[in-house]
């Protein structure tokens, strides 16, 4: 029995939509991060991109445990003297609500060539309407 490797031209992308809504960010990040990759597939290949594109709707209605809406910082530096900014996940949502999840599913997925590739795949809306339904994505529940 041979195993059969996965080439670049033999790769089928689905669509699928994941509803956000009263889901918590962590866990709905790490299972998006794998539709992303592709490792739900048993035709997965580390250094091949076999990964899905994903829909997420309701992106702003997602959920955190603890104090994270008050504790949890995201950084950003202009790379001048004293340009460091920080904006916490409540002031996030309000001004830019498709952000969080962005981040999120950015720092799950592996830091290597791919990974640019890998994020212009995930589609942030914040309703529930969408411009793709002409690709008939698949509803999945994370």
């Amino acid at each position: 029995m041979k195993t059969k490797v996965l080439k670049t031209n033999d790769v089928v992308r689905n669509w699928y939509v994941v509803d956000a809504g009263d889901k918590v960010l962590g866990r709905l990040a790490s299972r998006i991060a794998r539709v992303l990759i592709g490792k739900n597939k048993p035709q997965y290949t580390p250094h091949i991109d076999c990964g899905d594109f994903v829909v997420v709707v309701n992106a702003d209605k997602f959920r955190v445990t603890g104090k994270k809406l008050t504790d949890k910082i995201y950084y950003s530096h202009s790379f001048y003297p004293g340009g460091l900014k920080q904006i916490n996940l409540e002031l996030m949502l309000k001004k830019h609500p498709k952000r969080p999840i962005y981040h999120a599913v950015s720092g799950m997925l592996p830091k290597n060539k791919l990974r640019a590739k890998r994020l212009k795949r995930l589609k942030i809306y914040t309703s529930i309407d969408h411009p793709h339904k002409a690709q008939s994505p698949v509803k999945i529940d994370l």
